[in-house]
């Protein structure tokens, strides 16, 4: 059964931090490559990081030097490091595959003031 599982989201004050991980089972494999993106209310899904096949990672400008994206390949995981939170980060996290056919059910986030 294909699947991925996000946690590791909760409720967080302005300038904390958090950390999602994303579990993969089935014919996910992390080291294909994922994907986190966001959806804040009101608000069409964003691109939030991916990380490649090969390792390389990409970021929307509005987490460049926040956030972190890397993986476990031996426990099928995915990660994203949040640091410096913002209000505006605010949002339902969600991973994907490398080809963003499967995602998870999503996480919320909520950075308060």
């Amino acid at each position: 059964q294909v699947q991925l599982v996000e946690s590791g989201g909760g409720l967080v004050q302005d300038g904390g931090s958090l950390r999602l991980s994303c579990q993969a089972s089935g014919s996910i494999f992390v080291n294909n490559g994922m994907g986190w993106y966001r959806q804040a209310p009101g608000k069409q899904r964003e691109l939030v990081a991916r990380i490649l096949n090969t390792g390389s990672t990409i970021y929307a400008d509005f987490v460049k030097g926040r956030f972190a994206i890397s993986r476990n390949n031996a426990r099928n995981t995915v990660y994203l490091q949040m640091n410096s939170l913002k209000l505006e980060d605010t949002a339902v996290y969600y991973c994907t595959d490398c080809t963003s056919t499967y995602w998870g059910q999503g996480t919320q986030v909520t950075v308060s003031s």
